[in-house]
């Protein structure tokens, strides 16, 4: 039987010919606090150790009420680097869908080396987020704490948005379209950029 992961990635949209707005989400550091060691973020070692932000779930589900899709999508190299177990991302994976309101959930396992189209700033999460599940991405966001999320959000022709932890390593360049300090911020500039483009 597939867990929620599994099943969450067989979902597919909807037959309504119009396609959604979403809100893709990076997930260690956006939605559940990064651990922090020289400067650079890191997962947490299990799922247990998960901290996730007081007030995510509530932000994700004003945002879901404005009618966006809310998609994470995440990085996770270390399966690939034999540091961590694929039981141990779907473990982490399961509880986020468990505890947000999340639509869907997709992770990248590759390292940057193994040359995918789906590790972030490369958009492949992101396109096929869109394809499975009915997203106009040119009318959606991307919300991330690094580099990386931001050029996968402007690659994949997303408004892009930073949330800006202060860690010791380069801005995104070119800058993110808006810079938050909370995921509170940051989905109060996407409700304020929809009023301003009249959607």
């Amino acid at each position: 039987m597939p867990g929620t992961l599994e099943r969450k990635l067989q979902e597919k949209p909807s037959d309504g010919t119009t396609l959604k707005r979403a809100v893709f989400l990076d997930r260690d550091g956006v939605l559940n606090r990064a651990e922090v060691r020289g400067g650079k973020p890191h997962p947490p070692a299990d799922a247990e150790s998960m901290d996730f932000y007081p007030e995510a779930a509530g932000i994700l589900a004003r945002l879901k009420g404005e009618g966006f899709e809310l998609v994470c999508v995440t990085n996770q190299p270390d399966v690939a680097r034999g540091t961590r177990t694929l039981e141990n991302v779907r473990a982490m994976n399961d509880r986020t869908l468990a505890e947000l309101p999340l639509d869907a959930l997709y992770v990248c396992l590759h390292d940057g080396k193994d040359g995918c189209g789906c590790r972030k700033p490369k958009p492949g999460m992101l396109v096929r987020g869109a394809r499975e599940r009915g997203i106009d991405l040119s009318r959606s966001f991307m919300v991330g704490d690094r580099a990386g999320d931001v050029g996968a959000g402007r690659a994949a022709g997303c408004v892009t948005v930073f949330i800006d932890r202060g860690y010791s390593e380069p801005q995104p360049d070119p800058p993110a379209d808006y810079t938050a300090a909370s995921l509170g911020e940051a989905a109060r500039i996407i409700t304020s950029h929809e009023r301003e483009q009249g959607t």
